[in-house]
């Protein structure tokens, strides 16, 4: 290494150091223990025990806390007796935040990164200043926590061996129908966050597009005090929740994976439902208004859906 890269190599570890030393000299903070980098840390969805030795730690010794709300986080910190300054980073300023959190990054600091609850950047802030850090070349060194849809998932009692979180549902009516048209014959457990005012208006489009049979879980306020899971058909936990004056709290909805029946004919699912009645109709003698209802059962979809295909087929 040449005198002059080694004199520059040093003024520049000089500077960082020097910079380092006025933000903690600022926030009255101690030196920290941590290497430069960004943590992503997972913190509690509901109970404050839910959180790793790890987590604590790193928490404790990073120079600063990047919060989605600094006042929800600092109820966690002051459990901990942790007092690590903070910042807040959320969706209204995470463009401009995440430049600032790089520089200090850039210039020796270490920040950790939490949201309200769960793991960031999972339907949270995070994805911006994590994508940001890495074009910059600063390590990202994950901090492993629960995530609200992994939870819900092994106590649901559905299959865990193929599923899909795709975050919360469409809140227009519409578009919330077309993705749940796109699971009539999904072969995985279908995982959204959905918000309490609308759960009982999503499962009434579930019952009508996949049937009241198709079996769902409602996990609401998981690993809080009043925590509960609703594990039935569609159309049995749509009637618990009509039983009720409000429902509250937050809600992830688990789709089970449509079922494969077995039969000693062509798999409906092969044919549209003009054929599949026409076959049925044939093999037992029926008339088409009771095909019909032996259709929409195979299917796992509602009578009326069952007869809007038919139409489309005419």
């Amino acid at each position: 290494m040449s005198l002059a890269f080694r004199h520059s190599s040093i003024s520049a570890e000089r500077g960082r150091k020097s910079r380092r030393c006025r933000l903690q000299a600022m926030t009255g903070e101690k030196k920290s223990l941590m290497r430069p980098a960004l943590y992503v840390v997972g913190t509690p969805i509901g109970n404050l025990e839910d959180i790793t030795v790890r987590a604590l730690r790193v928490l404790k010794e990073v120079d600063l806390i990047a919060c989605e709300d600094t006042r929800q986080t600092q109820k966690l910190l002051t459990h901990y007796a942790i007092s690590t300054p903070k910042i807040s980073y959320h969706e209204h300023n995470e463009i401009t935040r995440s430049a600032e959190l790089v520089k200090q990054m850039q210039e020796g600091a270490s920040v950790a990164l939490v949201t309200d609850a769960g793991m960031p950047g999972i339907s949270d802030p995070g994805y911006r200043l994590i994508t940001l850090a890495i074009r910059h070349h600063l390590p990202i060194v994950p901090i492993p926590g629960p995530s609200a849809f992994l939870v819900a998932l092994v106590a649901s009692g559905l299959s865990t061996d193929s599923f899909l979180f795709q975050g919360f549902l469409p809140a227009k009516r519409g578009e919330r129908r077309a993705v749940l048209e796109q699971l009539k014959n999904s072969p995985a457990t279908q995982m959204f966050y959905e918000a309490p005012h609308r759960i009982s208006e999503t499962l009434e489009d579930v019952v009508e597009i996949l049937g009241t049979e198709r079996h769902v879980v409602v996990a609401r306020e998981v690993t809080k005090l009043h925590e509960e899971f609703l594990r039935a058909p569609a159309g049995e936990v749509l009637e618990m929740l009509r039983l009720r004056a409000a429902v509250k709290g937050e809600i992830t909805l688990l789709i089970g994976k449509a079922e494969v029946r077995e039969s000693g004919i062509e798999q409906p699912a092969r044919v549209n439902v003009r054929q599949r009645i026409d076959q049925i109709m044939a093999e037992q003698k029926i008339d088409e208004k009771s095909a019909l209802k032996k259709v929409a059962r195979e299917r796992g979809i509602s009578k009326s859906e069952a007869y809007r295909e038919l139409q489309r087929t005419r």
